[in-house]
Order: structure tokens, then sequence, then C-alpha cells
């Protein structure tokens, strides 16, 4: 099966002057708060759910609260029975898809759970427990899915402050673009999702996803932005200082 990709580009110097150059709409933004849930004891022996292709994030503000659990990178060997393929229901969304981040090509797999505006916050408070709030499809997607893993007693680290404009026009293209911000740290994701036409073969997807790739790095490029050559993602960037800073 060929699953939908994720192309994404990180900037991490000149946010602000990026993000005016790339002229994204006044006013038509989201505002949440983002926290990931990790074991105490884990992160004080400096070991992350993230080490394990783990991720379990709440986001909260101006749009419903959502809890997701992420495998990521992850194998179809992993994605057994009712999680091998991608599916909806009211208020949940089970996505597989490819994600790429310059030469870095991996396998998603994720469980989102939408929550009315607000009620994810006591999960996250200082003392509460984290996996509260992760549901029976949820659970049995990790259990299945990554059964090594221990997914009780989480604290939520955090809060991260993301700001997101939605289908900002790029050349030819339309983008995301998420701004995070915690303690020292300051990034601009854009990304764009590309999915299988009806009829299209797996090698000619490939290829149309490897040009919309180059079409998004030469725009940014273009705009005298430079796109960031950390090898580490921004979750994990994020997660290696939030995990210092834990006491």
């Amino acid at each position: 099966m060929t699953f939908p990709t994720e192309i994404k580009v990180n900037i991490d110097a000149n946010i602000t002057d990026a993000l005016s150059t790339l002229d994204q709409p006044g006013g038509e933004s989201q505002k949440r708060l983002i926290w990931f849930a990790e074991h105490p004891q884990g992160v004080e022996d400096g070991r992350l759910l993230l080490d394990s292709g783990v991720i379990v994030r709440f986001r909260s503000g101006d749009t419903p609260d959502e809890l997701t659990v992420k495998l990521r990178p992850c194998t179809t060997a992993q994605l057994t029975g009712r999680f091998s393929s991608p599916f909806d229901r009211e208020s949940f969304e089970y996505k597989i898809e490819e994600d790429w981040s310059g030469s870095r090509h991996v396998l998603s797999a994720s469980a989102t759970r939408v929550h009315p505006q607000g009620t994810l916050l006591n999960a996250v408070t200082p003392g509460a427990e984290a996996a509260a709030p992760l549901d029976a499809l949820q659970l049995q997607f990790l259990q299945e899915c990554a059964p090594a893993v221990r997914f009780t007693e989480l604290v939520a680290l955090g809060p991260i402050a993301s700001t997101k404009f939605n289908n900002v026009p790029l050349d030819n293209l339309e983008v995301d673009l998420e701004r995070w911000t915690v303690a020292d740290l300051n990034f601009l994701e854009l990304s764009t999702r590309i999915k299988r036409k009806h009829g299209e073969k797996p090698h000619e997807f490939e290829k149309r996803v490897e040009h919309k790739q180059k079409k998004l790095q030469s725009a940014v490029r273009d705009r005298g932005i430079a796109i960031s050559q950390n090898p580490d993602n921004k979750t994990r960037r994020v997660l290696t200082t939030l995990a210092t800073r834990h006491p």
C-alpha cells in the first residue's frame, strides 16, 4: 500500500523575518499549547519514549483539544490487524503516512482523539497521570503495535507555544506554517501533504513527491531563508530540552 506523504522543511534562524518573507496571513492563525508525555524515571535516566519510537502529544488552545499517540519511525510489519490501514470514526482519526524531512524518510502511524476544548488541561498539570485520557482505541493501538512500551505513570512535559497558519500560498504550493517556542528554542516548520492520485503507480507517486520536495526547498531558499541542517527533528530537540528542565 502507498501512503500519503508529508514533506517538511524546518527553519531555526531569523524566524520573524522568515514569517514576514513567507507572507503568512495576518490574523488567520491557530494558537495552541503542546505537551508531550514521558516517564519521570526515564527522563531522569536520559531515556525517552521517543527513543522507542513513541510520541504521546497533547494540544489545547484555539481549537478542540487533541490527544495523539504516534509511532515514528515504524514499519508496516508493526501495524497489524485493524491498524494496518487508515480509518476514521467520530472524533477519531487513525493515519499512516510517510514523513519526509530532507533525506530522512520514515513511516509514521498516529491515532488522534479530539476532545472538547480545554478538557485535556487536567491531564497535563503537575502530578497528574498524563495517560489517563488515552481511550480504548489508542490503548489497543499501542498494545498491538508497540507492546514492549509501558504507557502508565506518565507526566506531561511542556508547554510549548504553537502558532499555526494553514494553507499559505508559496509559489504554486499550499503549505502549513507552524512555529514552536519553548525555553530558548524557536522553530518554524513548513509542511505540505501529498496523496496518491487515482490510477497513479507507486513509482510515479514517489517521483511526484520528490519533485514537490525540491520545489518546496527551492521556494524557501529563493526567498533567502536558510533551511535548518540540524539532523534532529523539532520534536526531539524540544523534548531533549524539556527533559533537562524537568524537576
